[in-house]
């Protein structure tokens, strides 16, 4: 059997196989509530074949949203729509997943179809006001955006806890994995990186320890019987941001601290997207061989992301021992089906077993039909 279809356990969580939807912001949240819409969009990755599914990156405050349409987990009342779509993912035979994250001195920008700048007056005409964008130190991201506020040493404390709180949440509502975000230049990512950290106090003196006090956070709130996720950037290592040494002794004190696995993001530098201040190259492709380094410098499990398209591709990285899964993002949003096509792809369950019960009897018909209609050719016939 093909690698990428073989089980996935890790602590007490088994995904059927290693295809993961990653997180992948929709902003179509209202107040942070998830919604109909949500739950169609996600849940048809697992119906798709997904081993696992992630719900986009969801906000553990509400200044720390990237626009007014992220899903939020810093009040109870956005639990119940949650826990509807991680039981339809599971029910559909998925792991739900969940990325809890905070965007810092990126926030409050517009939605991208609006422009994906930071938001003005007009836009606060149309409904979407501008709110003030906090950050380890008051730099703005790049020329001609607006210079958040420097977070007060207590103010950084209670955003710890509200990474607890909506850890607490994600558990509530059902889901069985887990991660913090830490790349693309969002909140944690810039108490990591020299170019946005410039404090003082012992967050600037060791800028992994807001980081570290996250994770301790959170998994004092995660069963212990649940994975926990964390992303980065790979794009730090050629980016000016944190060097190969620094990023190892990062995943090391996570990984003493209870995550299981490094999302390798391949963009997402600090200043990049949305502003392309230092912009990274335009090339996402999944940083294979980086990835594989950290994968043992670290002794974390990778996850590997960033334009895997063929099948192929994907189980070389796994079988080069350069990831343990395979995430996938705009390819999944373009072909909802790719693991189920990926498993014909690689000669696994070539009559639709894995297809939903309800499809396959159809399915079925079809490729009978499509072969009796299928033209036969002798050598030499005309075509």
């Amino acid at each position: 059997m093909a690698r990428l279809f073989t089980p996935y356990s890790l602590r007490g969580v088994t995904a059927r196989n290693r295809v993961v939807i990653s997180p992948m912001q929709t902003s179509q949240a209202h107040d942070g509530l998830a919604s109909d819409w949500h739950l169609a969009h996600l849940t048809r990755f697992a119906m798709g074949g997904a081993g696992t599914v992630f719900v986009e990156s969801t906000a553990v405050e509400a200044r720390g949203r990237n626009n007014h349409g992220d899903l939020g987990l810093w009040q109870d009342e956005q639990v119940q729509p949650l826990a509807r779509v991680a039981e339809a993912i599971r029910r559909e035979g998925a792991v739900p997943a969940i990325q809890l994250g905070h965007t810092g001195r990126k926030a409050s920008t517009q939605k991208w179809w609006r422009g994906n700048g930071a938001l003005t007056e007009a836009d606060a005409a149309q409904g979407e006001p501008p709110w003030l964008a906090v950050a380890p130190s008051a730099l703005p991201v790049g020329p001609g955006w607006p210079t958040p506020q420097a977070l007060g040493t207590a103010e950084v404390e209670d955003l710890v806890q509200a990474w607890g709180s909506a850890a607490r949440r994600a558990r509530e509502a059902g889901f069985q994995v887990l991660e913090i975000h830490g790349a693309h230049g969002y909140l944690i990512h810039q108490f990591l990186s020299p170019l946005a950290n410039q404090r003082t106090d012992r967050f600037g003196q060791h800028r992994l320890r807001f980081a570290l006090d996250v994770a301790e956070a959170v998994r004092q709130e995660w069963p212990e019987d649940r994975p926990l996720f964390w992303r980065v950037s790979l794009a730090d290592v050629v980016d000016g941001g944190l060097e190969f040494d620094e990023m190892v002794d990062l995943l090391r004190s996570l990984k003493d601290r209870g995550v299981d696995v490094v999302d390798c993001s391949s963009g997402g530098g600090i200043s990049s997207y949305p502003t392309q201040g230092k912009s990274v190259s335009n090339d996402l492709t999944f940083r294979a061989a980086l990835a594989a380094r950290l994968r043992e410098a670290s002794g974390l499990q990778v996850m590997g992301v960033g334009l895997v398209i063929d099948p192929r591709t994907a189980e070389g990285y796994l079988g080069a021992g350069q990831a343990d899964l395979i995430g996938l993002g705009r390819e999944a949003l373009y072909n909802p089906n790719w693991p189920l096509h990926a498993e014909a792809a690689l000669s696994v369950n070539r009559d639709y077993a894995s297809w939903p019960q309800s499809y396959r009897m159809h399915l079925l018909r079809r490729a009978a039909s499509a072969d009796a209609l299928r033209p036969s050719f002798s050598p030499g016939s005309a075509t």
